[in-house]
């Protein structure tokens, strides 16, 4: 196996970014470490004569970059989502440093996609961007001031992305990638219809939800389940909901 292998697997996500620059430096730093996909969801001045300038050598991967218009659209198809940020918030993902994450990415790319969500310029990741995301991750910095450029933030992971190939090389087995993960699309499947169930039951009242779903993407983000989980706990849902129909 190619130990390099991983990186066609992992997708590099942008949020709303702000300046057209920072797109094309963000391609730049992407082809420099060997990663290919770029997601910009919903750019504010894209395609833009900035961007191509600051993207150089890296034309083609930014003009082969995809447009979204969400951030579910981004991430489907992933089964592992990182959401980069020095911001602490309460009911965050787990936490990793950027080196840390690097390998349990790369570890899980051998097999399955993945994604490393990056929020604005301004604010960074939204929470809910966050509750997308299974890890936490931030970049060890001095804590007087802890933010990045957002190119520059990308070029850091793609560095540890690739030096976490390198480390891993070819050894065999998926090294903490699970089973046949439950995809971005079956899990956000599962908490709809967690959230139908909760306020048919009375459980979860509309005027007063207060963090309850939120808790409840934060649970299944450790969780981390696989798919036939996810389908037995759907299955569940829909006989409680038939046998009270009854």
């Amino acid at each position: 196996m190619d130990e390099l292998a991983p990186l066609a697997r992992i997708r590099v996500v942008l949020c709303e970014p702000s300046h057209p620059g920072n797109i094309g430096a963000a391609a730049r730093a992407l082809k420099t470490m060997g990663l290919t996909r770029l997601e910009l969801v919903r750019p504010r001045n894209f395609p833009h004569p900035d961007a191509d300038a600051r993207a150089s050598g890296a034309i083609d991967l930014l003009h082969a970059a995809y447009c979204r218009d969400t951030l579910d659209e981004a991430l489907a198809g992933t089964s592992l989502v990182c959401g980069l940020s020095a911001r602490r918030r309460a009911l965050t993902p787990e936490v990793a440093d950027a080196r840390t994450a690097a390998r349990e990415i790369v570890a899980h790319a051998r097999h399955e996609q993945a994604a490393v969500v990056f929020g604005t310029e301004r604010v960074g990741l939204t929470i809910e961007e966050l509750s997308r995301c299974q890890r936490l991750v931030r970049i060890p910095a001095d804590p007087t001031y802890p933010s990045l450029n957002l190119a520059a933030a990308v070029q850091v992971l793609a560095y540890e992305l690739r030096c976490a190939c390198t480390e891993l090389g070819a050894a065999a087995g998926p090294q903490g990638s699970v089973v046949n993960p439950a995809s971005h699309e079956e899990i956000e499947g599962l908490i709809e219809h967690l959230e139908r169930s909760m306020r048919a039951s009375g459980f979860l009242h509309p005027d007063r939800p207060g963090r309850l779903m939120q808790r409840m993407r934060r649970l299944l983000a450790r969780a981390r389940p696989e798919s036939e989980e996810v389908a037995i706990l759907r299955g569940f849902l829909r006989s409680v909901s038939e046998r009270e129909v009854r």
